[in-house]
């Protein structure tokens, strides 16, 4: 008898732990399939934006991950549509056929019909993104470093975060806590602490998910170390100078996207129903209508919880949906009889924000923790959920050193130009 085969699209928090939990187990052969080599921490993403982290702090190679496992495979392909019928994975490289099938592909950013707002506000759900991000926050400062001219030095030191969830408040505190404690010793012409930063929230309050009081607490925070909260602000336009809030123009150099995300395309491919976000409504099991091979699982799937509120799109969850599915594929490989599936349930663990150092809000499990004890908390969660202890003692490493001496070691402005001598065939007039 041959071993089923078991495909899992997208090498995330769900599609890892999911492969991981199959390692090794007889009569499976595993296939990650991911467009890129790495795992990435996201919770930290922002981090790498920041300069506090680098890239490698907070990735690590898929294959290292898995290598220990014997029957996995990993195949670096972008998946591009699922043929449940027939029971096959198209991607770039050809296609993969499967008996069961884990998809967990993850989410990216929505602009609500505006996608010609990306280029001058970029998201982050990515290292490129990410770095991307960081070239343009430290160029600002370049830049009006060596301006002349009082209003476009003010455009420069002027950074806008659209979005008050949970990634919009991390960046903009950590701009904030950047431009007055790191970067105010090494410029001459400006001064850092003059830096004017705005997190725009179109709702009532920012951090909507979390308890009014601690939300309250994290507003407070977050204006202690300049930032402005805009709530009720909602935003009709972005362009290369900055943003239209209503009736009123804000010059910026530098706006941040972190409101809103949609599910990856390829769940369009599956022909099920889909939630406003793009996400694919699944089966108590995880699984969708007419197909008990198929997962859903992670960023991808919409499913209510205990609460009857969808369930959030954390990594926490994605975990679960990932262990849940593997265990499920499991039982029913090693059970010559049918096997009764249950419904998936969350186990709630709380969530956390940070606002900058010795500044955070967390939740777990009725506790409710903010300032210092938060922040030491969010520290230790975050470093142990760290795949690698090389990443783990690294990370640990450079905040202990940032702590202390508000020193940011990653502050690498990286162009995107590599070559020394340019393909002139591209501009012939040029030759």
């Amino acid at each position: 008898m041959s071993d089923k085969k078991v495909v899992v699209v997208g090498a995330g928090f769900a599609g890892l732990n999911a492969a991981k939990r199959l390692g090794n187990v007889p009569g499976i052969a595993v296939t990650v399939i991911d467009r890129e080599n790495h795992h990435l921490f996201q919770p930290l993403l922002y981090q790498v934006a920041m300069a506090a982290l680098s890239p490698a702090d907070i990735a690590a190679p898929i294959r290292s991950l898995l290598h220990k496992y014997r029957n996995i495979r990993v195949l670096k392909a972008t998946a591009q549509s699922i043929d449940p019928v027939n029971r096959k994975v198209a991607t770039d490289v050809g296609d993969v056929p499967y008996d069961y099938l884990l998809l967990g592909c993850g989410a990216q950013h929505a602009y609500f019909g505006h996608e010609e707002w990306e280029p001058h506000a970029p998201g982050l759900k990515s290292l490129p993104q990410a770095t991307e991000i960081r070239r343009r926050v430290l160029e600002a400062f370049e830049i009006a470093e060596r301006e002349v001219n009082p209003e476009e030095r003010r455009r420069y030191l002027t950074f806008i975060v659209i979005g008050g969830g949970p990634t919009g408040v991390e960046l903009a505190g950590a701009i904030g806590e950047m431009s007055r404690f790191t970067l105010d010793r090494d410029f001459r012409s400006v001064d850092p602490r003059q830096t004017r930063v705005i997190l725009v929230e179109a709702g009532p309050r920012i951090l909507t998910s979390f308890d009014d009081k601690l939300a309250s607490r994290a507003m407070r925070d977050l204006e202690s170390l300049g930032v402005q909260v805009w709530t009720g602000a909602r935003v009709t336009d972005v362009t290369s100078e900055g943003v239209v809030i209503g009736n009123d123009k804000i010059a910026a150099a530098t706006v941040l996207w972190a409101a809103g995300v949609r599910a990856a395309d390829i769940g369009r491919s599956l022909g099920v129903p889909l939630d406003p976000a793009g996400r694919v409504i699944t089966k108590p099991d995880c699984t969708i209508e007419g197909h008990p091979e198929v997962f859903v699982i992670g960023d991808m799937s919409s499913r209510a919880g205990s609460n009857g509120r969808p369930l959030p799109g954390v990594a926490l969850v994605a975990m679960q949906e990932g262990v849940f599915a593997a265990d499920i594929i499991r039982k029913e490989v090693r059970s010559s009889a049918p096997v009764t599936r249950p419904a998936f349930k969350y186990v709630d663990l709380g969530q956390m924000a940070t606002i900058g150092r010795s500044r955070a809000i967390s939740e777990f499990r009725g506790w409710k923790l903010t300032g210092v004890r938060a922040w030491w908390f969010w520290l230790l969660v975050h470093i142990y959920r760290l795949s690698g202890f090389r990443n783990r003692l690294s990370v640990l490493v450079h905040w202990a050193w940032s702590y202390i001496t508000f020193e940011r070691g990653a502050r690498l402005i990286v162009a995107k130009d590599w070559q020394s001598y340019p393909d002139k065939s591209a501009n012939p007039e040029n030759s």
